[in-house]
């Protein structure tokens, strides 16, 4: 660790957060003037290396959050075929990939660089964390220069949402190696999907975590600027097909995707970058059906 990074993490220990968090939302809701809004988005793609061309649009962007959330054209990802194969949510990175539970952990435990996370805490129900005990897991950490909706991994229905309260730690490498307990200390939404029975994957269950500067969290079915806290029950099930945006970050952060237990899980990726679309996962065997690799929602 070098001085750099400590002083940086004891910085990130005493500012305001949640101050700082709320003060960006409101300007990045900012209706800003043309040229200051084409000057502003040129600036931020040099600086990030954004590139714009699988966009809806390009340019006319009213808002920094208009911008920051921009969605993709219709036909800009194909989704595969297979029902038995899980897309990433989201472009980004993949930071870790691991089991739940296992030998020397206690059943309900995901590791991320090498620090236990339980499961519980980051769905926000006991019960509902049993489900993926002996399961696997993985973080999609996105960074600034990402694209910010997050898409169903799968085919199947949305049964709840639960919002949770929290801090708004950055979810960076500093933050990941010095902030204890980060993932379930930071605001997060956990989306619990149920998929059907020929895909063999059970429920998966994608949690978006908040970071600093992220104002807030929106998801399909509410009809909220943010998500209000506690559960909502899907009566009935939201259908979704896999690539559905389920939620945007109002600025960026991490998605946590739970697999439950399956002896035919395979991952599809390792660690390293990531887009939304591709194939991560898969149930090996029984034959899955083909769906007709599209889908709405990237919009």
């Amino acid at each position: 660790m070098t001085a750099i990074t400590y002083a940086t993490a004891q910085i990130l220990r005493v500012l305001p957060r949640t101050r700082i968090t709320r003060a960006m939302g409101r300007l990045a809701d900012y209706a800003w003037p043309e040229p200051i809004g084409k000057a502003v988005v040129g600036l931020y793609c040099r600086a990030y290396n954004v590139e714009l061309d699988e966009c809806a649009k390009a340019s006319g962007f009213t808002s920094f959050d208009e911008f920051f959330t921009r969605a993709l054209r219709q036909d800009a990802r194909k989704m595969p075929e297979d029902v038995r194969i899980a897309v990433s949510p989201a472009d980004g990175r993949i930071d870790s990939i691991g089991p739940i539970g296992g030998e020397g952990a206690s059943r309900n435990a995901f590791y991320v660089k090498g620090r236990p996370y339980q499961v519980d805490e980051l769905v926000g129900d006991v019960e509902e964390a049993r489900r993926y005990e002996g399961g696997t897991g993985c973080v999609v950490y996105l960074s600034p220069r990402d694209y910010h909706r997050v898409h169903s991994p799968v085919e199947g229905a949305i049964v709840s949402v639960r919002s949770m309260a929290g801090d708004y730690y950055p979810v960076n490498a500093i933050g990941v190696r010095h902030v204890h307990n980060l993932f379930v200390r930071n605001r997060r939404v956990a989306i619990a999907i149920d998929t059907p029975p020929e895909s063999g994957l059970g429920r998966v269950t994608v949690v978006m975590v908040a970071a600093m500067v992220v104002g807030r969290i929106t998801v399909s079915g509410i009809d909220a600027r943010d998500v209000p806290m506690g559960l909502h029950e899907y009566t009935p099930p939201l259908k979704v097909a896999r690539g559905d945006e389920i939620g945007i970050f109002r600025l960026g952060s991490t998605a946590v995707v739970f697999f439950e237990r399956q002896e035919s899980l395979k991952w599809l990726v390792g660690e390293g970058p990531v887009r939304f679309g591709q194939p991560f996962a898969m149930r090996e065997g029984g034959g899955g059906k083909k769906t007709n690799g599209a889908s709405g929602g990237h919009g």
